[in-house]
């Protein structure tokens, strides 16, 4: 069995990862170089809709990052996740991407939260 002190460094050294993933994300859509408005464009998106979505999930993983409102920030970028995969679905763009950071996102949380694992895993 692993001690606490090691799987709490396992659980922040994981939400980091998916923490650096976010907030790329977020400042390429806040910052805007061409490429970002070129490819928001393809989606239907004005750049200042592109920087708003970047400002929600700047919020959500804020929220993710924070112990006491981490399941919170779990569902929101969940959630925000599932907007990504239907917009990448209905033109036509590969999902692979947002679905593997979809799945790391639910990992991640299963593992940070025990409340969330023994409530889905049906541990007593």
């Amino acid at each position: 069995m692993q001690s606490e002190k090691t799987k709490t460094i396992i659980y922040w050294a994981l939400t980091g990862l998916v923490a650096f993933i976010f907030l790329g994300s977020a400042a390429g859509k806040l910052i805007g170089n061409e490429d970002a408005i070129k490819m928001a464009s393809g989606f239907g998106l004005n750049a200042k809709t592109y920087a708003l979505l970047g400002m929600v999930e700047l919020v959500c993983l804020i929220l993710f990052v924070i112990p006491r409102t981490g399941i919170l920030g779990t569902l929101l970028l969940a959630a925000y996740m599932g907007g990504a995969i239907a917009t990448h679905l209905e033109h036509g763009v590969s999902v692979i991407a947002p679905c593997i950071i979809q799945v790391m996102l639910f990992v991640i949380a299963i593992f940070r939260f025990p409340e969330l694992r023994n409530r889905l895993l049906n541990n007593k």
